[in-house]
């Protein structure tokens, strides 16, 4: 019997790695703030723009722990100073060239992958995936690299979405899943929740909502938060499986074999951008 949970969680980690080095290069950076995106902000700019329309309490919704003000300040700022469509091309400019330069074994993997995983991501089901299903109104690209790129994009919002689900239905606040989150993976306390725009009094009432569950004691998450976010993470793989059992088994495998190396590229690569806690979704957690 295939283990197809077990594929889902390897290659998840391939699939946030292709796509999230790029919102910490320099790159991509620079083009976000030509277009007056300073910082982070960029990056959510460019992450939320097929859901940006409809405003900051949706992407809000669909990003799950990132900072409220800073979404709406960045969804601001492309209202003030250029498009949703600008931010999108500029992210793609940078994809192209950064890959060009850090990871050129990928282009090719990338221009391969297309033809076979867009099919995949017209079958993933809708149903409570909002960001995932604005994705799909994006206009697919022409360049095959950015096309496989963007279908691999596709098949990570999914599983995001699906995550998200998982987490609103453990009835975990942003602050709360970050503080588990963080505690899980063995960073430096509450380093996750700030990292991701979270104030002081955010990440605090965060941590009293734990205590008062028993999630926490004292500042320090318990036995039973672990367990909860090993939990989260157990059924988010296994719920994931889809779009691995649609592309066929020996498919599956051949991503995780094919895309690795030159994810170990590119997360060295955010290594240097942002630093060795970012990407904390492509970190492989010891025990």
């Amino acid at each position: 019997m295939t283990d197809w949970t077990a594929i889902s969680r390897r290659n998840a980690r391939s699939v946030q790695t292709t796509i999230g080095w790029i919102f910490w290069d320099p790159g991509a950076v620079i083009r976000f703030e030509a277009l007056g995106l300073p910082g982070k902000l960029g990056y959510i700019a460019a992450r939320a723009a097929p859901l940006g329309p409809a405003g900051p309490e949706a992407v809000v919704a669909a990003f799950g722990s990132i900072s409220p003000l800073g979404i709406a300040l960045a969804l601001d700022l492309v209202d003030q100073h250029t498009t949703y469509e600008a931010v999108w091309a500029a992210r793609d400019e940078a994809v192209l060239e950064g890959l060009a330069a850090h990871a050129p074994e990928m282009i090719e993997l990338l221009a391969a992958i297309g033809p076979d995983l867009w099919p995949v991501v017209d079958q993933l089901p809708r149903l409570g995936r909002v960001f995932f299903g604005a994705h799909l109104r994006m206009e697919r690209p022409t360049d095959p690299v950015l096309s496989g790129w963007h279908a691999i994009n596709c098949v990570r919002e999914w599983r995001g979405d699906t995550h998200w689900a998982l987490v609103a239905a453990a009835d975990l606040s942003g602050a709360e899943s970050s503080i588990l989150h963080n505690s899980w993976v063995g960073y430096e306390k509450d380093w996750l929740p700030a990292s991701r725009g979270s104030t002081d009094e955010e990440t605090a009432k965060g941590w009293s909502l734990l205590e008062a569950r028993g999630l926490a004691v004292d500042g320090v998450v318990t036995e039973d938060g672990i367990e909860l976010r090993q939990h989260l993470e157990d059924e988010t793989d296994r719920l994931t499986t889809l779009p691995w059992t649609l592309l066929g088994e020996s498919a599956a495998v051949r991503f995780a074999d094919d895309f690795e190396p030159s994810c170990e590229q590119l997360l060295s690569r955010v290594d240097i951008t942002a630093g060795p806690n970012y990407q904390p979704a492509s970190r492989i957690r010891s025990d």
